[in-house]
């Protein structure tokens, strides 16, 4: 018999390539959304579409019966309550698991590590917020909440992606980098272009989230990220490689980006601390990563189709004329 999966959300970005990973892994799928977006898998036979508030425990019933899911993958718990309720409706599936972060992560290890490195507190005002200040917050609670559910038998695990990029990545981060590389010949990066923000690609989450549903450890946590972290500027460099152009990047320090009245901070994708997370454990279960440069290849060929810039991060080309100034005289 074909298994099948319940995606509680499913046509925006983390959660469409779950659906296409799992497809393409031989299940059947339904999606849980709230139909306020186009339905990328309408015309799919393999894909069913269910119509609900995932907070509304009646909706998730609903989809419960509607799908008689062997695997459920969460990937829009926002609250610790939404996980809480989630291993309650679905407490007798095979495998529940809920989408984390590395935002989750309360101590700057280097790598941060499953099991040792300490999650965030979540106060019950932080529980119940919807601001970014607390979004680490709540995904540790999730994360516990997890956790809590196994020891009560629920086969329940979570994943934590670091920084996700990719196909339809409405968050724009990387795109605000790639375009900067295809439209520019001198590209500014704050600092010396050696941060390390660690970053994972969009179709290796997905496959990780099915192979813990797969092959994890109930009550266990898996860290996802890229198996090779790129710097800042060497992101740039295979930005400039895949798209067969030229870029030369320039580091600022922060006296030379007050030029611009700039800050780093101001760029999107910048760290002061590294942050990289120990993904040992999944790659245990035999998970395997796409070549950075494979996923980079990918991620600058959607851009090109899409109309996603990144102007939304962008700190003003015109302060980066001055801070480019500046260094030429220096």
């Amino acid at each position: 018999m074909t298994d099948t999966a319940l995606v509680v959300g499913g046509t925006r970005f983390i959660g469409r390539h779950v659906v296409e990973d799992l497809t393409e892994n031989g299940y059947r799928v339904t999606t849980l959304t709230r139909g306020n977006r186009e339905d990328p898998f309408a015309d799919d036979e393999r894909v069913s579409h269910v119509e609900g508030d995932r907070t509304n425990d009646r909706d998730l019933e609903a989809a419960k019966l509607s799908a008689d899911p062997d695997v459920v993958i969460d990937c829009v718990a926002y609250h610790p309550a939404d996980v809480e309720a989630a291993t309650e409706v679905f407490a007798d599936v095979d495998a529940y698991v809920y989408v984390s972060s590395g935002a989750a992560y309360a101590a700057e290890h280097v790598p941060k590590r499953e099991g040792e490195t300490r999650l965030e507190a979540c106060t019950p005002e932080q529980a119940t917020d919807d601001g970014d200040a607390t979004y680490g917050n709540r995904k540790a609670a999730g994360d516990r909440a997890v956790f809590a559910a196994a020891d009560e038998g629920v086969n329940a695990a979570s994943v934590r992606p670091c920084i996700v990029y990719g196909p339809h990545d409405y968050t724009e981060r990387l795109d605000y980098w790639i375009d900067r590389v295809l439209e520019h010949d001198r590209v500014v990066v704050p600092g010396d272009g050696q941060n390390l923000w660690h970053r994972a690609y969009v179709e290796d989450v997905a496959s990780a989230l099915r192979i813990v549903a797969e092959r994890g450890e109930p009550g266990t946590a898996y860290n996802v990220g890229d198996r090779r972290a790129l710097t800042l500027e060497e992101t740039l460099e295979t930005i400039a490689a895949v798209a067969d152009t030229t870029c030369t990047v320039v580091p600022a320090s922060a006296d030379a980006l007050a030029a611009g009245g700039l800050e780093p901070t101001d760029f999107t994708l910048y760290r002061e601390y590294p942050h990289l997370l120990d993904t040992c454990a999944l790659a245990d279960l035999g998970w395997e990563s796409t070549p950075v440069e494979e996923a980079m290849a990918r991620s600058v060929a959607d851009h090109r189709d899409s109309n996603r810039d990144g102007s939304e991060w962008d700190p003003g080309r015109d302060a980066e004329e001055r801070v480019l100034g500046v260094k030429d005289t220096l």
